[in-house]
């Protein structure tokens, strides 16, 4: 038998497998990348006997491979958050599938597994930012508000780490940062006894976003603003939580941030305003490799010559 572990390089990626194999310990193949690495299911060679789960990558952009894997007779748990399509009907399928804007895979892990992990799941869902429902999640611990901002920033530093063009990008790279926390079945466990681990992603993170400190918008109206990032590592590696953090201090506001790649594209990060979390996915499909979710979604490679239309799209959108 063959155990395949497919997941996203993100805060809600990582710690959702890490609840699921700390309630289901197995010895799997890791198949994860970059945060926008997400047709990760092409990467899989199922057999028969295959089991693979497949967390937090959308089932819409993994449909040939999750298709060939179940053809093949393989049993596939998928657990999702994003746009997915049609569900495919089978026999060798799990699915739990839920686009709901407050619900992450992370948080969809704990229900699964009624609260064995409760810490993991919580840093996973204020990592995808979703502040209210981590917190309300958070309740049956009874956490402070200190161990409650050191589980939220933990999730941020988690999800800070899978943005880049490339592996080459991260401070860790997620196969690599799975391992190291999912040794621990608390969160507070790996801050304290990985404390330079930990140090390694707080000190990345503080460093790059006093860099993005330092941005004006490139567009702004009374709906909208948008920034640009340059072709450098820690704009890379910062593009995704740069986002958040608009958001949170504008939550009337829809924000995207664009980020110069080498080849003269742009990576996209865009947020729709936290008072109306919807239309972030809608919005990124109307261009090429674009996806995501209603509340956060991207688009991977945006064209030059397509710049402006996605800014005024982006503008009457939210308008």
């Amino acid at each position: 038998m063959t155990d395949f572990d497919v997941f996203n390089g993100d805060a809600d990626g990582l710690c959702a497998l890490t609840q699921l194999r700390n309630a289901e310990p197995r010895d799997a193949q890791l198949v994860t990348g970059v945060k926008r690495d997400i047709n990760l299911l092409q990467r899989v060679d199922a057999q028969s006997d295959s089991r693979i789960t497949v967390l937090d990558v959308s089932l819409d952009k993994n449909r040939e491979g999750l298709q060939r894997a179940l053809d093949s007779g393989a049993q596939v748990f998928y657990c999702d958050h994003h746009f997915a399509g049609d569900i495919p009907e089978s026999d060798g399928l799990h699915a739990i599938i839920n686009t709901a804007p407050d619900v992450c895979t992370s948080l969809l892990v704990n229900n699964y597994l009624e609260g064995a992990y409760l810490g993991w799941a919580v840093t996973g869902t204020f990592g995808d930012n979703l502040k209210d429902s981590a917190r309300a999640i958070a309740k049956p611990l009874g956490l402070d508000e200190a161990q409650l901002q050191q589980l939220e920033n933990l999730g941020i530093y988690i999800n800070y780490n899978g943005y880049g063009s490339n592996l080459e990008d991260l401070h860790f790279e997620p196969a690599q940062l799975y391992s190291l926390i999912s040794q621990y079945a608390s969160p507070f466990d790996f801050i304290s006894a990985g404390a330079e681990y930990f140090q390694k992603l707080e000190q990345g993170y503080q460093q790059d976003m006093s860099s993005a400190a330092a941005l004006s918008p490139e567009f702004r109206d009374n709906a909208v603003a948008a920034f640009m990032l340059p072709d450098e590592p820690w704009a890379r590696r910062v593009s995704g939580v740069y986002s958040n953090d608009l958001a949170n201090a504008d939550p009337d506001r829809g924000h995207a941030v664009l980020t110069t790649k080498a080849n003269g594209c742009y990576l996209v990060s865009v947020r729709a305003p936290l008072n109306n979390k919807t239309g972030a996915d809608e919005l990124c499909m109307k261009f090429p490799t674009g996806g995501g979710r209603k509340a956060a979604a991207g688009i991977n490679d945006l064209p030059a010559d397509m710049l402006q239309e996605f800014l005024d799209t982006f503008a009457a959108f939210y308008a």
